[in-house]
This record gives C-alpha cells, structure tokens and sequence, in this order.
C-alpha cells in the first residue's frame, strides 16, 4: 500500500511538483545525448549511498568507459561527491554554449550545489519548489554533452528531489537501491523499493553496503551489522539483487582524500565487489534493450499497412 495526498492536497502537490513543459522539452534535448541515467536512492540516510555512487560511477569510468561518466549530486541541501570525487571547492565554468559540469578523475563530469556554494559552511535553506526548480536547470542547462552513463545521487527517502528526478527522466534506465544489512535500514529501504515500483521506474536491483568487515590481517570476516539484508529485501519485494560491498576503511580514507578508491585499491575485496556489480547493471541494461526491440517488432508488425 503506498500513502498519498488526501483529496484536498492533492491537486496543490500536483501543480507544486508537475514540471513546466518548456522545462521539461529542455531535459528532454539535453538527455538524449546520454545514453543511460541511472539513479541510486536509498529509503533513509547513513547507508552510504553517495559513497556507493561515486565508486559505482569511477567502477564504469575504469570498464571502458573513460571520458563518457557523469554524476548529478542532485542532493542539494547536503552535496558530498564532490567532496569523494577530490573536486571539492572547484566551480562550474561558463561560456558557449552555455555551463559546463566539473571535470574529475577519468573525465567524470560531475555537478553539485556544491560548485555554487560561496563557503563550505554555506546552508541551502530552500523548500521544494526551489530544489525542484535547481534540479530541472542542472538537467537542462548543463552542457553535460555525449556521455554514456549519468549517475544521478539523490537524497534519503522519497520527497521532493526523487520524484523531481523521476519526473523529469521518465525514460530512466532504472534505480539501484542501497540498504545496509540490519533490520532498520531493510524496513525503511522497502519504501524506496515501492516508491520505485509506484512512479513505473524500472529496478536494476538492491545494493548491500556495508556488508561485514574483512580483517586485513587475518582475512576473517565479521559482520558488524548483520548480514543478508539486502538479499531479503531482494527476495521478499521480488526485484533483483546485485551483491554486497564489504567495509574498507580505505574507502574513508580515500574519500575524505578525494581519491579514487577504485583505482588506488583495485585488488580490494570492495573494489572487486563494485567491478562484479558493473556487470550485473550492464546485463540489465542489454535485457532491457533486447526487450525494447522485441516489443519494437511486434508492435511494427502489428501496424496495418
């Protein structure tokens, strides 16, 4: 069962959230120059989804796909890639034909509110519509170009910045859905599973961060918050699961240092979770496209002539 608007909210909330077609018409141009946009949400927040999205996108970056990633923190109120990626600070340059995102490692096009902020203490004090409205001018006025794959991160739960995002791209490849194992991010990440599920917005499948902690000097594993969290979620909701990423300290590390753990910790049993996940997204994405020509043929031959 999914909780909506009362009757007498609900056509306030419609006109408050429903995009302008001009708008609309702008995101439409700009992102069909990017192949995918995938989306990496989570029902609360410290599950590490931004974490994940960095390391998934610089995982793609390093699989054949340099020069041809972005990301769009579309968090505006709490902006952190920037910050993972080893960009922090820098800002968004403009000039013909019009703003161009922040380049970082392996020519990751990357855009935040943090590119915009004037100081790191700077708080965004906006309400919805405002963060609605900086999300739809990220889509459409970026010069974003050709890429293959855009990453969009987007904040805990499922308010104004997810269905903004799930709105302007109804064309979106999917959503990967981050949790961590215990039993209170499984029972809040299930809301993000149905919020997916309700805007029609396809499920690549349920991401475990967190996953146990490999020791690295005896090599056992203890699981610090549990374990198969994410498999159950994956089981009892029946969308697919796409495995676990381990605790690293390094991925701390490499974070607060702006660098790329992907690269610098290639061997790592968290690296190579992120490179085996790479895999299972681009499977989906070839289903998906083989489903699209078959149901293109048969709706061709259905055609009278």
């Amino acid at each position: 069962m999914v909780v909506e608007e009362d009757k007498a909210t609900k056509k306030s909330t419609q006109a408050r959230t429903q995009p302008y077609d001009e708008g609309a018409q702008r995101v439409k141009l700009k992102m069909a120059k990017i192949k995918h946009k995938i989306a990496v949400i989570s029902g609360k927040g410290g599950v590490g989804k931004s974490t994940v999205t960095a390391n998934l996108a610089m995982a793609f970056a390093t699989h054949g796909y340099v020069n041809s990633v972005g990301i769009l923190d579309a968090d505006i109120t709490g902006p952190c890639i920037p910050k993972i990626l080893g960009i922090h600070g820098q800002r968004l340059q403009s000039g013909p034909p019009g703003i161009f995102p922040v380049t970082g490692h392996l020519g990751m096009k990357v855009v935040s509110m943090d590119f915009l902020l004037p100081t790191e203490e700077s708080p965004v004090i906006w309400r919805g519509p405002l963060k609605m409205k900086a999300i739809q001018q990220f889509l459409s006025d970026i010069v974003w170009g050709e890429l293959d794959f855009l990453f969009i991160d987007l904040p805990p739960g499922t308010g104004d910045e997810p269905l903004s995002v799930m709105q302007l791209l109804p064309e979106m490849d999917g959503v990967v859905i981050v949790t961590i194992p215990s039993e209170v991010s499984q029972i809040v990440v299930k809301k993000a599973v149905t919020f997916a599920k309700h805007l029609n917005i396809p499920i690549i499948g349920v991401l475990e961060n967190m996953s146990g902690f490999i020791c690295p000097k005896c090599g056992e594993k203890v699981d610090i918050f549990k374990a198969g969290g994410g498999e159950k979620i994956a089981k009892d909701l029946a969308v697919p699961y796409l495995g676990k990423i381990p605790i690293d300290p390094e991925i701390c590390r490499d974070s607060d240092r702006g660098s790329p753990f992907i690269i610098e910790h290639s061997n790592s049993p968290a690296s190579k979770a992120f490179m085996d996940i790479v895999k299972k997204v681009e499977e989906f994405l070839k289903t998906r496209r083989k489903l699209a020509k078959v149901l293109q043929s048969s709706d061709e031959g259905g055609v009278e002539k």
